[in-house]
């Protein structure tokens, strides 16, 4: 038997709710965006500076000069290889803070298979977004629409209907990835 000490250091501990003074009142709506932790907060204005950086700045333009025109890049004296390594560090960063938010964020531990895969359909979010931030949330608003619904309706459902229905977010990432694409320019250059 724990003593009350001895379960609490057994206790995730989790990033509190932020409430945004008055929005957060706001019905339905107030709750859902203004009610988060400063995880949410933080994807937000890394999704909004992103696709700002991409599309609006020097830095982009050589991101897309060095993805698109390698050669042309090299031609003009933009280091390709050093700064297709750059943003490797930088989209490593990132995708460090996201599995911050799996564990000190969401459930405040961390457990084997936390997160059951959904790193590939993250990638598979990326490819149907068309790589860019904006699409990339569409499309992960999508498959998490579709693994709330998977949860939401197998609790009460058959055996083998669970079984169809954890499957959903996945069938709909292959649907949704398997369409004509086309190759991204100077992929693997």
């Amino acid at each position: 038997m724990l003593t009350p000490y001895q379960s609490s250091l057994n206790t995730g501990i989790t990033f509190s709710a932020w409430k945004i003074p008055l929005i957060s009142k706001i019905p339905i709506v107030g709750p859902v965006l203004f009610d988060q932790n400063v995880f949410i907060y933080l994807a937000a204005i890394l999704l909004v500076a992103v696709n700002v950086a991409l599309f609006r700045t020097r830095w982009g333009l050589r991101i897309t000069l060095g993805r698109r025109a390698p050669a042309a890049a090299e031609t003009v004296g933009l280091h390709v290889i050093r700064t297709r390594y750059s943003n490797v560090i930088l989209g490593g960063a990132l995708a460090g803070i996201g599995g911050a938010y799996f564990t000190i964020g969401s459930i405040g531990e961390f457990t084997s298979d936390m997160s059951a895969g959904l790193g590939f359909v993250a990638l598979a979010a990326m490819i149907f977004g068309r790589w860019r931030p904006y699409g990339a949330l569409g499309a992960a608003l999508l498959f998490g629409f579709a693994e709330s619904l998977q949860s939401e309706l197998g609790g009460a459902q058959r055996r083998d209907t669970r079984a169809f229905l954890s499957m959903a977010p996945y069938v709909i990432t292959i649907a949704v990835v398997s369409g004509p694409r086309r190759p991204r320019p100077a992929a693997g250059r």
